[in-house]
C-alpha cells in the first residue's frame, strides 16, 4: 500500500503488519489520506493471507 500522493510504500505485498504500520495507515485515511491500492480504502478490514 502506498499512500498517495506516491512515495515509499509503507507496506509491500508479503510483508507481515504491525500495530505501527496499521495505525499509522488508519490515521492517515482519517485525516484524509487517499489509499488506491488498498482492497478496502477505508482500511476497517485487511485482507490475510495465511502462510501454509
Amino acid at each position: 500500500m502506498t499512500p498517495y500522493p506516491p512515495g515509499i510504500p509503507a507496506v509491500l505485498p508479503g510483508e507481515c503488519l504491525n500495530s505501527g504500520v496499521l495505525r499509522y495507515l488508519r490515521t492517515g485515511v482519517e485525516a484524509g489520506m487517499n489509499i488506491p491500492d488498498a482492497t478496502d480504502p477505508s482500511l476497517r478490514f485487511v485482507r490475510v493471507v495465511r502462510d501454509a
